[in-house]
């Protein structure tokens, strides 16, 4: 993988179990909770970004199916259909305008972009206070907004949530979740062909064993974060990643 230490491999190892972890337990994050990461061990978007999109497309698609074959009984459900039919509706067009800016914009204006997006959202996780919407007209503006920044760089997730949080059960959260990821992260890797963009399969392939790990520890805290409150969590969490996101605008401006 490019011209990397063993050292900074390593790292990025290290840095794929946690990008598994957190996309298993959580339903979502990982990239907003790893690329930051990433991106101040080599500062390409483009070379992360498909990786983390073919992870996703066989881990989301193994949970699915693991659950589909998990139910109890031919009624029972597990993702809200409905959901995903309003939220890709709404989606689809701002998702393709984001993939057309990755694609074109400078590298050093991407990263600056993905950095400040990090630090606002940390700001929410410290400060206790989650996006939230409270009307269609919100969950609309959210849900463009996020179709664009997901097309960028993978990390609308926050901006989705709020608005699933509205609409879809706790048990049915990451799951539905997952369907839309599935999707959405398909026409990015399609566009991402059709560019000429490398896709990065052989680094994919070797690190698909460490986000495995990450995938298999956090299936069995998605449990647990389900039934106690994960606000301490979440506020450690956003202040580690407002620590990298300066960290990633200084070298952004720099």
């Amino acid at each position: 993988m490019m011209d990397l230490s063993w050292i900074q491999l390593g790292v990025v190892a290290f840095i794929f179990v946690w990008s598994g972890f957190v996309r298993s337990g959580l339903g979502f994050g990982g990239a907003l909770f790893t690329l930051p990461f990433l991106l101040l061990i080599y500062n390409d978007p483009l070379i992360f970004l498909p990786i983390i999109s073919l992870h996703l497309l066989f881990f989301a698609g193994l949970t699915l199916v693991q659950a589909e074959l998990g139910k109890k009984d031919a009624d029972s459900t597990s993702v809200n259909w409905q959901f995903v039919r309003f939220a890709l509706l709404v989606m689809l067009v701002p998702k393709l305008a984001g993939v057309i800016g990755l694609l074109v914009l400078p590298t050093a204006l991407m990263n600056l972009i993905i950095f400040s997006l990090i630090a606002a959202y940390s700001l929410t996780y410290i400060l206790g206070k989650p996006l939230q919407s409270n009307s269609w007209v919100v969950d609309i503006a959210f849900l463009i907004t996020a179709a664009y920044i997901s097309g960028t760089s993978l990390i609308g997730g926050p901006l989705v949530i709020a608005v699933a949080m509205r609409h879809i059960k706790p048990q049915e959260f990451r799951n539905t979740l997952f369907v839309i990821w599935w999707i959405l992260v398909s026409i990015k890797l399609c566009a991402f062909v059709i560019a000429g963009v490398d896709i990065q399969l052989i680094n994919a392939l070797w690190l698909l064993p460490f986000a495995a790990i990450g995938h298999l520890i956090g299936h069995r805290f998605h449990s647990q974060l389900l039934q106690r409150d994960s606000a301490s969590f979440y506020r450690i969490l956003g202040w580690v990643l407002l620590g990298t996101s300066v960290v990633g605008i200084s070298q952004a401006l720099a």
